[in-house]
């Protein structure tokens, strides 16, 4: 039986923990994924988004030649040259990384096996070993969901594999309604892939009503939606699958990806058995430290970060969440202070088509929960970079308490939301007032940053 000082499982956000605060603990990394290194890496964030900016560009291509009276010829996609770009790097930094924790520090190791607790300081492998530690971080991140109605196979996949296919799909069904799903239909529509959408409700459940209205029309003439429509039946052949829909509609796609939500691999581990609190969705519950909690106090040596730990499911809230993690570690060793663990509010950004970047309360959410909120709404078309884009559709809002010009909220749809959120972000995030936040400082003109400068002129002369 081997003993480890810190057992880590989870080699995504979890694989950041190990480090050189922590150079005098036994290490014991485990991972168990086909490609080392977390989802983020491997068929998330990152190859997602190697994928959508071709896809922008060529969408910006095609558009170019009806609302910018610009011209070009034939534009042809070469999706093996795409993904062989795209996984010809990531899959060496996997490799890399998986050679260096197996061999490269000599207070770690490796192990790539699937393993369950059998208790608060002993583990069980895959092939029946029994390791103990003195404290463990559970960083085991969460899976796609699957469907009864859409057995996965070489012709239906989650975003773990469909990005791999030798050949790009003409016609793909896309099950789902949230930012994967949006985000990937966007994705192969712009590439030139016959695309069809199909979901139970609406989409994009949560975000601003008018955004989620504006980017539905914006879909609807990008590719075919199907909504409050499930998928009662699927029959796989060597040309395609046959999908029947919940109105009765029938049609056949060459691929389907059923992008559903995400399951939380908590379950896999056994942390149920051991009385460990969960949330409703199968994460742990963590205090401000991400120590686990069990009936409500915490439990001594063991943490949890990323999807294990909060309902965000979003890479840079999970690397937060693992620095604390480290800190508090060193805590409970005696070398450094006890993190408090809060930042400001968790950004949110759909890499679709038009992209989407949003925080904190709506308006209407604001007032349900009592206070007295104004919003103040900019379009892109009433800036000079919205005339450069020709940009009839796109917008930023901005929510703040009135008086005290707190900020509650921003909800961007257009080119670069992401990049318009953060000033925003921080401004909320360092407690900053709205009034004087546009005049205390320069703008670039003519850029994309106006826009949020004139939502926040509107906004100060309702407060």
């Amino acid at each position: 039986m081997r003993h480890f000082d810190l057992v880590v499982i989870g080699a995504g956000s979890g694989n950041s923990i190990p480090g050189p605060a922590l150079a005098s603990e036994q290490i014991l990394v485990v991972d168990d994924g086909v490609h080392f290194g977390g989802t983020c890496l491997n068929v998330g964030c990152i190859p997602t988004k190697m994928f959508v900016h071709p896809a922008e560009i060529a969408h910006e291509v095609a558009e170019a030649r009806y609302v910018l009276n610009a011209t070009s010829g034939e534009i042809r996609y070469d999706w093996q040259g795409i993904r062989d770009r795209v996984f010809g790097r990531i899959d060496a930094i996997s490799e890399g990384g998986e050679e260096y924790r197996a061999s490269g520090e000599p207070n770690i190791s490796l192990l790539r096996e699937h393993v369950r607790l059998t208790s608060e300081h002993e583990l069980e492998s895959a092939s029946g070993e029994r390791i103990t530690f003195d404290r463990l971080v559970i960083a085991t991140g969460s899976r796609p969901r699957e469907l009864a109605a859409l057995p996965l196979g070489d012709r239906i996949h989650t975003n773990d594999t469909i990005l791999r296919l030798d050949n790009q799909p003409e016609r793909l069904a896309v099950i789902g309604g949230g930012a994967i799903a949006c985000e990937f239909a966007a994705m192969f529509a712009g590439l030139g892939t016959q695309v069809v959408q199909i979901h139970r409700s609406e989409l994009l459940r949560g975000v601003d009503d008018e955004v989620r209205a504006c980017f539905t029309e914006a879909a609807k003439r990008r590719w075919g939606l199907h909504l409050g429509t499930e998928v009662t039946r699927a029959v796989t052949t060597a040309d395609g699958v046959t999908l029947t829909l919940s109105n009765g509609d029938e049609l056949t796609v060459d691929h389907v990806l059923v992008a559903a939500g995400r399951v939380v691999n908590t379950v896999r581990l056994g942390t149920q058995e051991l009385g460990f609190d969960h949330r409703e969705n199968g994460a742990l519950v963590v205090d401000e430290q991400q120590r686990v909690l069990r009936g409500g106090e915490s439990v001594p040596g063991i943490w949890a970060v990323g999807d294990s730990a909060n309902t965000a499911q979003l890479k840079h809230v999970a690397n937060h969440e693992a620095r604390v993690a480290v800190q508090s570690i060193l805590h409970d060793l005696g070398r450094a202070e006890a993190p408090s663990g809060v930042l400001g509010p968790i950004p949110l950004v759909v890499f679709s088509s038009p992209q989407i970047a949003t925080f904190g309360r709506t308006l209407a959410e604001a007032h349900d929960d009592g206070l007295d909120a104004v919003e103040a709404r900019c379009d892109y078309g009433a800036t000079a970079w919205g005339w450069a884009l020709a940009d009839s559709e796109h917008f930023v809002k901005i929510v703040a308490e009135r008086g005290s010009g707190t900020l509650l909220g921003a909800h961007i749809i257009g080119p670069d939301a992401g990049i318009l959120l953060q000033p925003l972000v921080q401004a909320a995030s360092f407690g900053q007032s709205v009034h004087g936040l546009a005049r205390g400082q320069y703008w670039p003109h003519p850029a994309a940053t106006e826009i949020v400068e004139n939502a926040l002129l509107k906004l100060e002369e309702q407060l």
